[in-house]
């Protein structure tokens, strides 16, 4: 790509971020990301990336590539029957977006796209597929089966998965916080853990009944 285009994209790129997360990656409109990125041609987004949408897949695609190695390094070491240390592999990666300002663009995007998740119907994103989060979330989930029903610690995940993103959006604008980042991300990590591990309802109070409706099995996040 000739140097020119690639500055374009990249600008293209910081201003959709910027206002994505500002305003919405629905109501953040095409000509002002446009206009905040310098060009003057309302079609560079079409050009550049196919469109708006195509925009915003590259966004959230630079914020994965962003995490990937720190990911793939602890995938190397991770041991996946301890919980606690595959929740704080998920957590510490997209907790250091909090640390620049591209990175906390990124979490407020993508908080709006956590329901997409997938994970109750194991249908994960194309965005993370073959990716060392897809691996870790896998990891998650066996961890989370060994002790919870399969239908529970589905449910379980796609709270933490929206808690998390809440979490960290909110942090990227809170300005009054009583912790440091550090004691910050400990204490996520082990709300997070708390709740995986706490028993399922049925295993607590055998007299209760309760319904779950089990998504299929087959394409796992992996």
């Amino acid at each position: 790509m000739p140097r020119d285009a690639r500055a374009t994209k990249e600008s293209l790129m910081r201003a959709g971020a910027r206002l994505f997360a500002r305003e919405g990656i629905d109501a953040a409109r095409t000509r002002d990301i446009v206009a905040l990125a310098g060009q003057s041609n309302d079609s560079a987004i079409t050009y550049h990336f196919g469109s708006r949408r195509g925009l915003l897949e590259a966004i959230l695609r630079a914020g994965v590539d962003r995490m990937e190695p720190a990911r793939t390094t602890a995938l190397a070491t991770l041991d996946p029957t301890d919980l606690r240390a595959v929740v704080a592999a998920i957590v510490e990666p997209v907790a250091d977006e909090l640390k620049t300002e591209e990175g906390r663009d990124f979490l407020r995007i993508v908080v709006q796209v956590a329901r997409h998740s997938g994970v109750r119907t194991h249908t994960p994103p194309a965005l993370i597929q073959d990716t060392a989060i897809a691996k870790q979330l896998h990891l998650l989930e066996d961890a989370c089966r060994t002790h919870l029903p399969e239908p529970v610690a589905l449910e379980r995940i796609a709270v933490v998965i929206a808690f998390l993103t809440a979490a960290l959006a909110d942090r990227t604008s809170r300005y009054d916080s009583l912790l440091d980042h550090d004691t910050f991300v400990a204490e996520l990590i082990e709300m997070l853990t708390a709740a995986l591990r706490a028993p399922a309802i049925s295993s607590r109070s055998p007299s209760r009944r309760y319904r779950v409706n089990s998504p299929p099995r087959g394409g796992a996040v992996r």
